[in-house]
């Protein structure tokens, strides 16, 4: 269970983060804060490219600064745009793959109000995961 202090840090630094965004085409700024499983959090903005498959979500962003820098599990995040958007389908399955079924997930809008407190069961139910493959 997250505490309210730690869901507002999240906020705040999704919020951070969103500054950084590189989005000329879509000017939809997205800002991403994840909390790894070394209690550091890790910020990510989604960076735009012409060719717009090359592209990347903040959120995945911030997953990947996480996971790069040795942590292999996701405690939370925070997503923070525009009406409090809600993460892509890419984007949830990256984050089941590190955060796991119950992965809590902080949306909120650009002015750093929680709109919506849900988990990743409920974002992508019955989803596919490491486990599955029974490696």
């Amino acid at each position: 269970m997250l505490s309210d202090e730690m869901k507002q840090k999240l906020i705040a630094e999704a919020i951070e983060a969103r500054a950084q965004s590189y989005s000329p085409y879509s000017r939809f700024p997205v800002g991403a804060a994840v909390l790894a499983e070394n209690g550091q959090i890790y910020q990510g903005a989604n960076i735009e490219n012409a060719a717009y498959p090359s592209s990347l979500c903040a959120e995945r962003v911030a997953i990947f600064k996480a996971i790069s820098s040795g942590n292999r599990h996701i405690q939370a995040i925070a997503v923070v745009t525009k009406g409090a958007g809600s993460p892509c389908g890419g984007c949830r399955q990256v984050m089941r793959e590190f955060g796991g079924k119950k992965l809590p997930i902080l949306l909120a809008d650009e002015e750093g109000n929680l709109v919506e407190e849900t988990d990743l069961s409920v974002l992508l139910p019955r989803s596919f995961g490491p486990e599955d493959l029974l490696v």
